[in-house]
């Protein structure tokens, strides 16, 4: 992806917050001066990779596959310091545009829509050979727990909420016509660079072609603390 993409998706991400009313903590401002002046004491930033998280899933076509993602507060299960259980995402869906099947080995999250358009998400049962299963899937929507059949597509409209237990395939887009969606993920400790099964083979963090200065740094971007 270019640098000036990611600029104009961060700028038009935050104007979307604004208009939400969603307000974010002050590092999600922070340019690359203000990370040079950030000693140790926000290592927890770094170390659990907080705030932008923007990918194209390697395709090229941010807008038909990709994801804006912003990380509020996280664990870690590598660093014991860091003792939180628990994991926030912000996250930013625009309409028809795909996050691809996937599962997680070890977080269970839930998915809530804060407001704009409808989610589609749609379920699989992993088998033993991380393919797409055909037996019935169990779906976990806002205290309403059914049964339904493999593939089926649950719409959550703003407010409602799934929740997504490792190793359950899903895939999720915005349901065209209805706007962009802002999401909430509240999930247990994330590590997304060892804890994501993708059906197919996908890039979780894009290549970025220098072509302008950066409008704000990606959670994978900082400068290590000056001592």
């Amino acid at each position: 992806m270019k640098r000036s993409e990611l600029n104009a998706i961060m700028q038009n991400g935050l104007k979307f917050i604004g208009k939400m009313n969603f307000k974010m903590p002050p590092f999600a401002y922070w340019g690359p001066e203000e990370w040079l002046k950030a000693g140790h004491e926000y290592d927890e930033i770094r170390e659990n990779m907080l705030g932008w998280d923007i990918t194209d899933f390697g395709g090229g076509d941010f807008m038909s596959l990709g994801l804006l993602m912003f990380t509020i507060r996280n664990g870690n299960i590598s660093i014991p310091e860091y003792k939180k259980p628990y994991a926030e995402k912000l996250l930013i869906v625009e309409e028809e545009q795909v996050t691809p099947y996937h599962y997680h080995w070890s977080k269970m999250e839930d998915i809530i829509n804060r407001g704009g358009g409808n989610l589609l998400v749609k379920l699989y049962n992993a088998d033993q050979e991380n393919n797409l299963d055909e037996t019935d899937v169990v779906i976990r929507k806002d205290g309403h727990i059914c049964e339904a059949a493999a593939g089926t597509v649950v719409r959550l409209t703003p407010g409602e909420s799934i929740t997504l237990v490792p190793e359950l395939y899903h895939k999720f887009w915005g349901e065209a016509g209805k706007g962009r969606i802002l999401l909430g993920e509240v999930s247990t400790v994330n590590d997304d660079r060892v804890d994501n099964c993708f059906l197919e083979d996908v890039g979780r963090f894009p290549e970025i072609e220098e072509d302008v200065k950066p409008y704000l740094l990606l959670a994978n971007e900082y400068p290590p603390a000056r001592d």
